[in-house]
């Protein structure tokens, strides 16, 4: 009986210490595989776009999450002690490349690390921002892509669809380096097209209703640049906007589908797409972020939402309307 005890009892013991075993061989693999730390600044369409493409970016090049590579994902939620936070926590990780999306987001990881890797996702300006040397030489650990706009096109969209506009307000926020370039460049534009034009400048996103009911009574149209403090609330933006039958040219096409009329832009999936593949490159030994010149897209696509151009009384030209991707529900 006591023998018969005993082998039960050796039995259990030797399969605990098989399943240890093997549990212990499944944790040392686990670690073993790249870790790709992915910290977003806010959560809103136009920046979940571009996390839902760099997986894809990175399952095109082969690299897939659980299998072969562990991405962690962090969302500062616009708190700047938090993207501090959540980017030493990435790089205790052992990351071995880093993704920011949006501009707060890869300034925070720079300022942590200058060893890590790091592919800037959804960056207007990123020499600007501080980021990298040149476009085309970055000269140290970050790349990426860059999300600067055709803003010269997007305002002669603007103008075809509104050929009675005197006048533009550029709505952005004074805590986002990359809307204040931008925003200039599109003041610039716009007085090129004979606009007169006004600049709104919002601290924070409690402004931002307010600002824009005095904005919709001042000028024909508001102009947003890459912004994410306003996109995160362009819900706001248009309800105010539509109460005056303000229209509002956004610089993402994310934004056409909230409420914006009209735009040329980049599809946010596909610029993910691209950080993906690029944080793939340097993961796989093929590209070293200080001589990879950082991505920018050349072409965009005419977006229209056709229901906001009905409620606005805008008839959106032929030749317009042939190009265009139409987006909007009834």
């Amino acid at each position: 009986m006591k023998s018969k005890k005993l082998m039960g009892t050796l039995g259990v013991v030797f399969l605990f210490l098989i399943i240890a075993f093997f549990t212990e061989k499944r944790e040392e693999k686990a670690e073993e595989i790249p870790v790709v730390g992915v910290l977003q600044y806010v959560s809103h369409p136009a920046l979940d776009e571009i996390y839902n493409g760099i997986q894809k970016g990175l399952k095109e090049s082969g690299f897939v999450d659980g299998e072969n590579i562990k991405i962690i994902f962090q969302n500062g939620q616009a708190d700047q002690s938090k993207l501090t936070t959540m980017s030493q926590q990435l790089i205790q990780k052992n990351s071995e490349v880093l993704i920011g999306i949006a501009t707060p987001a890869a300034q925070a990881l720079a300022n942590s690390t200058s060893e890590i890797p790091i592919v800037l996702g959804a960056i207007t300006d990123p020499v600007s921002a501080g980021l990298v040397e040149t476009n085309e030489k970055p000269g140290g650990n970050i790349t990426g892509v860059s999300d600067k706009s055709p803003v010269d096109s997007q305002l002669d969209l603007a103008v075809s669809l509104l050929p009675k506009a005197k006048s533009v307000g550029i709505l952005y926020s004074s805590a986002e380096e990359n809307s204040k370039y931008q925003a200039a460049e599109a003041k610039e534009a716009a007085q090129g097209l004979g606009l007169t034009v006004k600049e709104y400048v919002v601290p924070s996103s409690n402004e931002i209703a307010q600002t824009v009911q005095v904005m919709s009574s001042e000028i024909d149209f508001i102009y947003i640049p890459t912004d994410n403090t306003i996109a995160n609330a362009m819900q706001t933006v248009v309800n105010e906007a539509n109460k005056m039958n303000t229209p509002i040219i956004p610089s993402v096409d994310t934004m056409v589908s909230e409420g914006g009329l009209a735009t040329v832009g980049i599809n946010q999936f596909d610029l993910g797409v691209q950080t993906g593949k690029m944080a793939a490159d340097i993961i796989s030994g093929k590209s070293d972020p200080a001589t990879t010149p950082i991505y920018t897209f050349n072409t965009g696509d005419i977006i229209i939402n056709e229901v906001q151009a009905k409620k606005l009384g805008v008839t959106i030209p032929e030749a317009v309307l042939k190009e265009a991707k139409l987006v909007g529900e009834e």
